[in-house]
């Protein structure tokens, strides 16, 4: 794309990693394409790289580039043009009780235990469920752009936690732990609804949810969320996933 060759993208490199083995298409290797250097990667131009399918985890800025393999399709949500269905109405009144206060990113033991819980509950096995307190962080309190980090309580007590980076023409969804024991509420869903509405009421025209991949469970999700548009052949179009 030729976005990447303007600026602010004349002092930044772009390389290709090693294969290694995918996190969500078992008995498949991955490759990524990375920015560096990473403390280049500011609010500019992570607006302009999120628009090009690019996602970012602490300081790490990367995109999906598999030779053999598509799966991994940026996608973001229409703001003005959504509409919860009725079982998202239904979990936004569930969840209606929950106070939402943004911070800027900072360490916290009660949302620290919270991780930990939510990843040995939801991701036993998948490696983050033994992050300690330094991996944590890197993860998710370490960033160059506009980052939010947002707590749900419910009379006082932490249900939810969101990590929300605010870019040039929407916010982006980094990533989001809660209660497990609290499966019944949605607030995975919750969440998203919330982050769409603070969307609306900023003037934003985007909500980036990352990669929507069909054959995983925990990414096909994002398609309930329309009208979404997925990033396809370098442009973004109206994303159906049933017509792909």
């Amino acid at each position: 794309m030729t976005l990447l060759n303007d600026l602010p993208f004349a002092r930044l490199q772009f390389y290709l990693t090693s294969p290694y083995p995918c996190s969500y298409l078992a008995a498949q290797t991955a490759r990524s394409q990375v920015v560096t250097p990473a403390h280049l990667v500011d609010d500019m131009a992570y607006s302009q790289l999120i628009q090009s399918g690019f996602r970012r985890s602490g300081l790490f800025t990367y995109r999906p580039q598999c030779a053999s393999c598509q799966a991994c399709i940026p996608v973001r949500v229409v703001v003005n043009e959504f509409t919860p269905s009725r079982t998202q109405r239904r979990t936004g009144k569930r969840n209606a009780d929950l106070v939402a206060e943004p911070r800027r990113p900072f360490f916290d033991a009660e949302h620290y235990k919270l991780y930990q819980r939510y990843q040995a509950s939801r991701h036993a096995g998948g490696g983050m469920d033994h992050d300690d307190r330094d991996q944590y962080a890197h993860f998710l309190l370490q960033s160059n752009v506009d980052t939010y980090l947002v707590e749900f309580r419910e009379a006082r007590v932490l249900r939810m936690v969101s990590v929300i980076d605010q870019v040039e023409d929407g916010l982006s969804a980094v990533y989001t732990f809660f209660d497990p024991d609290l499966s019944q509420r949605s607030l995975g869903v919750y969440s998203v609804l919330w982050q769409i509405e603070l969307a609306r009421n900023l003037g934003l025209p985007y909500v980036y949810l990352g990669y929507w991949i069909e054959a995983s469970r925990k990414m096909a999700y994002k398609s309930q969320y329309q009208p979404l548009q997925g990033l396809i052949d370098d442009d973004w179009r109206i994303f159906l996933p049933a017509q792909t």
